[in-house]
């Protein structure tokens, strides 16, 4: 080795001492130098055995330059993307298995990867080895840039722009259109050289009209009266009739809790019930029949405790409304506070950004979201709002019942400080001594000295029942309670959680909404409050881009069975484009332009000629168009739960059409159901209306259940339907269907005892509301015939004729044309 005279003059003896050390180095560092590269050789050929063959058999499909869709922006097929990672972090930190990501994916331990299943422990012990030899990778090369979120870019998406007036399309038959709708439609058939079908008989039509908006069959005396108006009103009459009852909040108030999701009891695993969600149920259904607009609605629920009020009664609305945000699933038994209310933050925002906006901003909570122009500082922005407001749910984590002082008071002034009030705070006080004494029945059974447990466990006994005593008095005063929210004392704003985890602390965003969504103008937020004022006034702002088209669409929905946008609660890149975009956007304008009335909006799409159209098959329209999303006929669809059940009271004389004066639930005990608790034999028993039947998380009434209700724990816009061999079992086995069935025979034999005809005819009219044809009649004669002729022996002479009639009815109630609307 040959060293270079220094620049720097230094005495003779400082040479003396510095060269022999610099001698030991020359003579070292060829041996240095040579170790080096047989460790990377080692290490290279490690991975090309143990490693590489594994990324590329159970990673690259999903994290490389040439994945379809790379998965969370993580690039596993270079050296530069291991180890700069993706949305969650790197994946790889040389010598550092405890912040390699990667180790803790294989694991499963926060992430589940490969998705499909759990690799050897042979093999993640090889990536730990491997990582641990300082992570030798060959591979050169640059990994894609990540993906940065482009605001403007998204900003041209279809449904982030505000709806624009078109013109009305031109078309040729323009005698077939009876409003702007069948303009738009028949264009768009005209294109593709379609008719439409013929128009619906006029008995299936007010079936149809009948059960879409109120959410029951038409009596015959309702069709009899529509049958023989001809005049050119005689639809609008109906339908103007229909809007005016009780019935029609009734029927859409449950298509709205079904997107509220709407429920009562928390779920989960300790599954408490919601004493008081009742009420919210309850207010959805009266605001829908007085036709309150759809943006006054809007704000009331998200915002109603911060709104001006002109009495105590309007004041109490409006609070209730805030129950949306308070009834969705809790997790009490979550022991750590701030995760707690993160997570009931993070659950209201999902809620009021699908229900709303069908927007799916609550998956930026680890990342940026992976389709839509939504990053995770727009998350953490609106989980501020959230995080800025108080649950007054009358739940608590770690406690096994609802607690009326945990709810919000109704009433005025002087009741919430009379004699109700020192009520909750002795309530609370024992609720406070009873978890101390269940503390110390843990303790005593710890020491297993039975004197101790026993005493213990009196002590406990006493507390409980002194606090049962006093929430039987609060029953009385529980009017004066409800489900609500109101803003923290000191609101703030929330720092990002990196990955999601709680202590992993980013930036803190300044509360704020989804950036696509608003410019400057909108996006300010009063910094004293939660902000929940102006994020109600963004979203029931005429210039949202969503707001309108959503609810619009949803009507669509429940009226044709497909919404014009097909995913109803997904309006972001990944939801379906809609199938008539200039109908939607001038549904939407009207809506607004209109007021935000439902009813009007209803109103309008099934007094259009496309609505009224029969399910006729035509074999040309069918081949091209087999979904039918160029609306040529009418879809044939099942009824939801709750309409095949209340249509089966209804005909059987038996529903109950009054509102129940609170909930079922409150006759349930005060404490936490557990996820298989035996409820409510009552659900056959009970006459009311399906939505007021007790909603519990975990226990959905049985038929309900079976025949697909929403589940009550998401925001469903729209129910699966199945067909399934259960649903068919309990038509014809269901102790439910057979009772009805029976009370059905006996009111066809008290109302037509002589004239068999008129029965035959009375039963047609009342379950599909319809005349039999002449082979029916045969056949059903027929049948009663035989059942007269050879009676069961288990059937007393006297129920032969009920008994052959409640057969005949039940076979209605269990056929296809009872059970969809045509």
């Amino acid at each position: 080795m040959v060293l270079s005279r220094p620049c720097v003059s230094k005495p003779n003896g400082y040479w003396l001492k510095v060269l022999p050390a610099m001698a030991v180095v020359c003579v070292l560092s060829p041996l240095a130098h040579g170790a080096e590269p047989a460790a990377d050789a080692r290490g290279i050929e490690f991975f090309e055995k143990k490693i590489r063959p594994v990324l590329v058999e159970h990673c690259y499909e999903c994290h490389s330059a040439k994945s379809k869709i790379v998965q969370g922006n993580l690039y596993l097929d270079s050296r530069e993307g291991s180890r700069r990672g993706g949305d969650s972090g790197p994946a790889v930190v040389p010598a550092k298995g405890d912040e390699s990501l990667i180790l803790e994916a294989l694991r499963h331990d926060s992430f589940e990867m490969p998705p499909k299943g759990k690799l050897p422990d042979a093999v993640i012990a090889d990536f730990v080895k491997w990582i641990d030899l300082g992570a030798p990778d060959p591979r050169e090369g640059a990994a894609p840039a990540l993906k940065v979120v482009d605001i403007e870019a998204g900003r041209k998406f279809w449904s982030f722009q505000p709806p624009q007036r078109h013109s009305l399309p031109s078309v040729m038959n323009e005698a077939w259109t009876w409003t702007d709708i069948d303009r738009y439609v028949l264009a768009k058939l005209e294109e593709k050289s379609l008719r439409p079908a013929p128009d619906a008989e006029r008995a299936l039509l007010i079936r149809r009209l009948t059960f879409d908006l109120i959410g029951l069959p038409p009596t015959p005396e309702e069709i009899a009266d529509f049958l023989a108006d001809r005049s050119p009103l005689a639809v609008a009459k109906v339908v103007d009739r229909l809007l005016a009852t009780p019935q029609f909040g009734e029927r859409w108030g449950r298509h709205w809790l079904d997107v509220a999701r709407y429920a009562e009891s928390s779920g989960k695993e300790r599954n408490v019930p919601y004493r008081m969600a009742w009420r919210y149920r309850d207010y959805v259904i009266d605001a829908l029949n007085a036709d309150m607009p759809y943006d006054q609605f809007i704000r009331e629920q998200i915002a109603g405790d911060l709104l001006p009020a002109d009495s105590t009664a309007e004041r109490d609305r409006q609070l209730i409304a805030t129950g949306f945000l308070a009834i969705g699933p809790q997790a009490l038994t979550e022991r750590v506070p701030e995760q707690f209310l993160l997570d009931v933050a993070d659950e209201q925002l999902d809620a009021t950004c699908r229900a709303f906006l069908a927007s799916t901003a609550a998956c930026a909570r680890c990342h940026d979201h992976k389709f839509d122009p939504i990053p995770t500082t727009d998350y953490y922005g609106l989980i501020g709002i959230f995080r800025s407001t108080e649950l007054l749910a009358g739940v608590q984590p770690l406690r096994r019942e609802f607690s009326y002082a945990r709810a919000a008071a109704l009433g005025d002034e002087a009741q919430r400080l009379g004699p109700s009030r020192d009520l909750q705070t002795r309530i609370a006080k024992l609720e406070r001594e009873l978890d101390v004494c269940r503390n110390k029945v843990r303790d005593a059974n710890k020491t297993k000295d039975p004197p101790q447990i026993e005493l213990a466990k009196q002590a406990e006994a006493k507390t409980f029942a002194a606090l049962t005593d006093l929430r039987s008095q609060a029953e009385g005063a529980e009017i004066r309670y409800a489900m609500a929210v109101r803003d923290v004392a000191q609101p703030v704003d929330y720092a990002v959680r990196i990955r999601g985890e709680l202590d992993d602390l980013g930036p803190v965003v300044p509360r704020r909404f989804i950036s696509v969504l608003t410019s400057e103008r909108t996006r300010s937020v009063n910094r004293q409050h939660s902000g929940r004022l102006e994020l109600a006034a963004w979203i029931a702002s005429r210039d949202n881009p969503l707001t309108a088209r959503v609810m619009v669409n949803r009507l669509w929905q429940h009226l044709f069975g497909t919404g014009l946008v097909e995913s109803t609660d997904n309006f972001g890149l990944t939801g379906e484009k809609p199938s008539h975009p200039e109908l939607l956007d001038y549904l939407s304008l009207r809506f607004m332009d209109e007021g935000w009335s439902i009813k009007r909006a209803i109103r309008t799409i099934v007094l259009s000629r496309v609505y009224q159209l029969s399910d006729q098959r035509d074999a040309a329209a069918y081949a091209l168009d087999p979904g039918n999303r160029l609306l040529w006929r009418f879809g044939r669809r099942r009824l939801e739960a709750e309409a095949i059940r209340d249509a089966i009271l209804f005909a059987s004389g038996e529903l109950d059409l009054r509102r129940p004066v609170n909930s079922e639930t409150l006759k349930l005990p005060n404490l936490e159901l557990g996820s298989t608790a035996r409820l409510m034999a009552a659900d056959d028993s009970l006459r009311c209306r399906g939505v007021y039947l007790p909603m519990l998380r975990n226990n959905v009434p049985g038929m309900l259940g079976l025949f697909d209700m929403a589940d009550p724990s998401l925001v469903i816009g729209r129910r699966e339907v199945t067909s399934v061999a259960t649903q068919a079992l309990y038509l014809m086995n269901s102790k439910f269907v057979m009772d009805q069935a029976k009370s059905l025979a006996r009111r066809l034999l008290d109302e037509e005892p002589a004239d068999v005809a008129a029965r035959l005819e009375l039963a047609y009219r009342r379950t599909l509301t319809r005349s039999p044809t002449a082979e029916e009649q045969r056949q059903v004669w027929e049948f009663v015939e035989q059942a007269r002729a050879n009676p069961s022996s288990k059937v007393a002479k006297s129920q032969v004729e009920i008994e052959a009639w409640a057969n005949v009815c039940q076979a209605l109630f269990g056929s296809a044309e009872f059970l969809y609307v045509h």
